[in-house]
């Protein structure tokens, strides 16, 4: 099919009366990508896909696609297709009528909607499907059956809204890998709008974490995970372990935090961060549970704390500890055939690697 088309936001502002929905955003989508807004409900997201989309005029700013401002032309007028949670296929209709819809609407004939229902089909691994009525499928063929209806329309842009949030974990987890394969074989770009991070991490080639209207950090997924440029972020992409505390000192990329109850801990500074931070500042260090090991570090980069708890996760161990000071830490270890981690009460000490605790000017946290 079709190479994707770029899309860009630039400096859109979307109000309702007194409330700002969406805030300033610049986002430059390349044509072609996979690219996730990520956050909590609420922030905005779908917002911003219902101005791309057209449902929505941005108070303020210009939504490009394909380097065309889109003021002024309505969502059938758009390059753009979207797929919502409901998928809303016509129960009455087979498969591949509902698949080529849109071309009936436009008076193609049978054998043309048949052929390119075909084509659709296989691309979607639902080869000779067509036949069948939606109510015959599971829920993660009707899913492919809503793609392959909106990429019937040959749309420069999909725009997805959380289309698999009412699937269950393993159809879920499956949907992904198979999105992500439909999405480079067709080569369009894809917008797709989650709130779940591992569907983001997995399947975008870029990421943008929005939180209450304000996107807080646009990359890869290795980009928003490894290197969070703010506490909100660091906290709403996967698990974290957070410490507060004052910078000692700052070593070119790195800070010195001395961290109550703890002691100093040396972490990387963020790069979006480094011109926000200086000694004296309060600051937040995080550190991810997988980065912790047991067994004494080097100086900055051990911590001592006391296990409160284990659990047995089948594939990894989590182990819950107090280092003082209200600090609750979580270390995960694979399981590597171990009988236990550790005894309860016992005190322990953990190390991490250099450049595996980042640091941020203090923020406010992901409340899930």
């Amino acid at each position: 099919m079709g190479s994707g088309v770029a899309v860009n936001l630039e400096n859109v502002w979307i109000k309702f009366g007194d409330f700002v929905a969406v805030r300033d955003a610049n986002v430059s989508i390349n044509g072609g990508d996979f690219f996730s807004f990520l956050g909590p409900s609420g922030c905005g997201k779908t917002t911003i896909l219902r101005a791309v989309s057209g449902f929505l005029s941005p108070s303020q700013g210009r939504v490009l696609i394909g380097g065309k401002d889109m003021a002024g032309i309505g969502p059938n007028r758009r390059p753009t297709a979207l797929i919502f949670q409901n998928l809303a296929l016509f129960p009455l209709m087979k498969v591949w009528e509902n698949i080529t819809f849109s071309m009936e609407v436009k008076g193609a004939s049978a054998a043309e909607r048949r052929k390119r229902a075909d084509e659709l089909l296989d691309m979607i691994a639902l080869g000779g499907q067509g036949d069948k009525l939606p109510s015959e499928l599971s829920g993660g063929q009707k899913q492919r059956v809503a793609i392959a209806r909106a990429l019937c329309a040959s749309p420069d842009v999909l725009l997805l809204d959380e289309p698999l949030s009412a699937l269950d974990l393993k159809l879920r987890q499956h949907m992904r890998t198979e999105l992500r394969a439909i999405q480079q074989r067709v080569g369009i770009t894809f917008i797709y709008i989650t709130h779940d991070q591992g569907e983001a991490l997995t399947m975008s080639d870029n990421v943008a974490v929005m939180k209450a209207g304000v996107i807080d950090q646009i990359g890869t997924g290795r980009d928003v995970y490894d290197l969070p440029s703010t506490a909100f972020v660091a906290s709403f992409v996967g698990e974290n372990n957070m410490f507060r505390g004052k910078i000692l000192r700052i070593d070119g990329d790195s800070a010195q935090v001395d961290v109550a109850g703890i002691g100093p801990l040396v972490g990387r500074i963020s790069p979006a961060a480094s011109a926000q931070l200086d000694a004296g500042d309060e600051a937040m260090i995080f550190i991810r549970p997988e980065a912790l090991a047991p067994g004494e570090g080097e100086a900055g980069r051990t911590l001592n704390a006391t296990v409160v708890n284990e659990e047995f996760e089948g594939n990894a161990f989590t182990v819950y500890l107090d280092a003082g000071g209200n600090a609750e830490i979580r270390m995960s270890l694979a399981n590597t055939g171990q009988h236990r981690i550790a005894e309860r009460g016992s005190r322990m000490a953990l190390h991490f690697p250099a450049g595996k605790a980042v640091v941020v000017p203090v923020g406010e946290l992901a409340s899930e």
